[in-house]
């Protein structure tokens, strides 16, 4: 059990509060597909996978599927229980819908984002709804996902509106992918690099 108070945080570490949420019931808001955006199922190799996951979670440090083997992260991807989804604009896959089915009865939104283009135009909703009825036509009881302070600061809320309920925090401390993955030190301005 963590004790209160501080906490040091060794250099090179990244420390993150991460919420838990879950949806019961789907809720739909309903949001319109913006003007020239196409919503699609893709099944991507590993390097359009992992160029799709640079460009919508870089600003935000994601690194999960980053810093896994080639192989490790082709299982993933390929798993019939696993479904990507994006939206497309000028011919371009401009968002990352991750959909786990793996654990029965469940989904995970593995991953959710969408690129700097699509920030502020609905586009965001419009993929949540989609997520969300993708997931509750499969029959699931529950559709969860977590999210954390060095993700976007509107993600919380966002997940909020669309109707996921808080569940559980707990910190997770991990490598800084700036000094140990190679990510540019100039990405996620708001996490402050602490080298030892």
């Amino acid at each position: 059990m963590l004790s209160d108070g501080f906490h040091n945080v060794p250099a090179g570490k990244i420390a993150m509060v991460v919420t838990d949420l879950e949806m019961r019931v789907p809720q739909l808001r309903d949001v319109a597909c913006p003007d020239g955006v196409r919503f699609e199922q893709i099944n991507p190799d590993v390097a359009q996978y992992r160029d799709l996951f640079t460009r919508v979670g870089q600003d935000w440090l994601w690194f999960g599927r980053s810093v896994i083997s080639e192989a490790a992260l082709a299982e993933i991807i390929t798993d019939p229980l696993v479904h990507i989804y994006t939206l497309t604009k000028d011919d371009n896959a401009e968002a990352l819908l991750e959909l786990d089915f793996r654990k029965n009865g469940e989904c995970e939104l593995a991953y959710f984002g969408v690129t700097a283009p699509l920030i502020g135009t609905g586009a965001g909703a419009y993929l949540m709804d989609r997520a969300i009825e993708l997931a509750f036509l499969s029959g699931i009881d529950r559709f969860h996902l977590h999210t954390c302070s060095i993700d976007s600061p509107a993600a919380l809320g966002f997940y909020r509106r669309s109707g996921f309920i808080p569940v559980r925090r707990s910190i997770e401390v991990a490598d800084d992918p700036r000094l140990k993955h190679g990510y540019d030190r100039a990405l996620a301005p708001h996490v402050p690099i602490i080298e030892g």
